[in-house]
């Protein structure tokens, strides 16, 4: 019979089985190193089992560690749902991936939540790309974001939970003085020819780029190549001065100087955005944040599906 096992054991095994660091975990942890390595040598005494392969150059799950792993994390959610349940999550704030600094549907749901739950603290993240945000929320490190859920690996994905918050129509933006400017609404087969920027090269937004691969394919447009990842408004509008290529954009991006903003149709894309948490999660202003999105697609009609549209 094995002794009770506290579950700060178990949440630091967790790290370090997701992690295979044991730095990076410590870190995650806010622990340091030397107590982390304790409390899992603790548990492999108390299981009386060995959890990890240990070497100078990777660290690897035994059996019986890959075998732990589902029980330590229903363990791990249980006590999360505990807490939350009786008001101990309340003081820790709920960390929302908005993606990026400016007007999105995920700040429209995250104001929202915070007229309707007041008292929690939502707090807002800018990750720029679902597949970086997706590992961060299933690792621990974010509660919630959003993007397109059926672009991130399988395996990624059974570890999250998600509801379906709009299907966001595309736009592209473009050089001022580009060919396509004038045009009030850019039909896709214009594009024909053009290389269009959705952010190839850049390992945080895979999804992105494979939503603008599928919907660009068959009708003669490329992906542009690898662009230096801007981070702000200024560094997004030089990089695309210098490489004048048509980008990829959701209709509510930000206006950005020297561009314009074009909303394409024949057909129209859409993007199917959800709001995307660990699965086991608990914390009251989850809660809030669901809500608020249920509420705003509601009135706002962002899931019904025009005929015509195109989707991944």
């Amino acid at each position: 019979m094995i002794p009770d096992v506290e579950t700060r054991l178990l949440r630091g095994f967790l790290a370090a089985a997701e992690e295979l660091h044991f730095t990076r975990a410590a870190a995650r942890l806010y622990v340091a190193q030397q107590a982390l390595s304790r409390d899992i040598r603790r548990l492999e005494r108390d299981l009386g089992a060995e959890l990890f392969l240990r070497t100078t150059r990777q660290v690897e799950l035994t059996a019986a560690g890959e075998r732990l792993v589902p029980y330590a994390r229903r363990v791990v959610e249980a006590q999360e749902e505990l807490a939350a349940a009786f008001g101990g999550a309340a003081a820790r704030a709920l960390l929302v991936d908005l993606n990026t600094d400016g007007p999105s549907t995920g700040r429209s749901v995250l104001v929202r939540a915070r007229e309707l739950a007041p008292d929690a603290e939502l707090m807002a993240r800018f990750e720029s790309g679902l597949t970086y945000a997706a590992g961060e929320v299933a690792a621990g490190r974010l509660d919630v974001s959003f993007g397109w859920v059926d672009g991130l690996d399988p395996a990624l994905r059974a570890r999250l939970a998600h509801q379906p918050v709009r299907y966001e129509p595309l736009a592209v933006l473009l050089p001022e003085d580009h060919r396509l400017a004038g045009l009030e609404r850019v039909p896709v087969g214009a594009l024909a020819g053009e290389r269009v920027y959705a952010g190839a090269g850049n390992p945080r937004t895979l999804e992105w780029t494979e939503l603008a691969r599928r919907l660009f394919e068959g009708r003669g447009v490329a992906l542009a190549p690898p662009a230096p990842v801007a981070v702000g408004k200024e560094e997004f509008r030089r990089v695309m001065t210098k490489t004048r290529n048509p980008v990829l954009v959701t209709v509510d991006f930000l206006d950005m100087p020297g561009s314009v903003k074009r909303p394409l149709v024949d057909p129209v894309p859409l993007s199917p955005l959800s709001m995307v948490w660990r699965k086991g999660s608990g914390h009251p202003a989850l809660d809030a944040l669901r809500a608020a999105a249920a509420e705003l697609a509601t009135a706002r009609g962002w899931l019904a599906i025009p005929d015509g549209c195109w989707l991944p």
